[in-house]
């Protein structure tokens, strides 16, 4: 029985790295949902320290998605109102057509909010480019803590 649970814990981490592109799957929980496992079907114990670990780490990834398109935005000239298309365009593209709403949604609407805002066309351009490059930076992030998050699992497990 004890492999069944170890498989299902495996099936949750590798679903939380398809979260990464298909965010309807919500990684961070499906990742904590495999710690859960090993801890109350498998009778195992994870340290305090884990535990806090984890808590910091799950916040650092609930926040770069957002943080990351309105840094983007900001630093390549984007307005107030570019920022908070940014943020929009990342809450509604998680539901149109993962992972593509997360690319396209954010860019459109920026683009479309910087051009409204005054901006040439060239900059309003770079400025949306910037939420996709937001996208791809946040998703490397996200991918390396939740390995460090898995690694941390696995040490912990060995250890106790």
């Amino acid at each position: 029985m004890d492999m069944i649970w170890w498989l299902l814990i495996a099936v949750f981490f590798i679903a939380s790295y398809v979260g990464l592109v298909v965010p309807i799957i919500p990684s961070v929980i499906v990742l904590w949902g495999g710690f859960l496992i090993y801890l109350f079907a498998l009778s195992g114990s994870l340290s305090v320290w884990f535990w806090i670990g984890m808590g910091v780490l799950t916040v650092f990834l609930l926040v770069v998605d957002i943080l990351a398109n309105i840094v983007f935005v900001k630093r390549t000239g984007g307005t107030k109102w570019g920022e908070r298309a940014a943020l929009i365009g990342v809450i509604i593209g998680a539901f149109v057509y993962p992972p593509f709403g997360l690319i396209i949604v954010p860019f459109v609407l920026v683009l479309l909010t910087e051009l409204l805002q005054q901006q040439t066309l060239n900059d309003a351009v770079r400025i949306a480019f910037a939420s996709f490059l937001a996208f791809l930076s946040s998703s490397f992030a996200k991918a390396v803590v939740q390995t460090v998050m898995i690694i941390w699992f696995f040490i912990e497990v060995w250890i106790s």
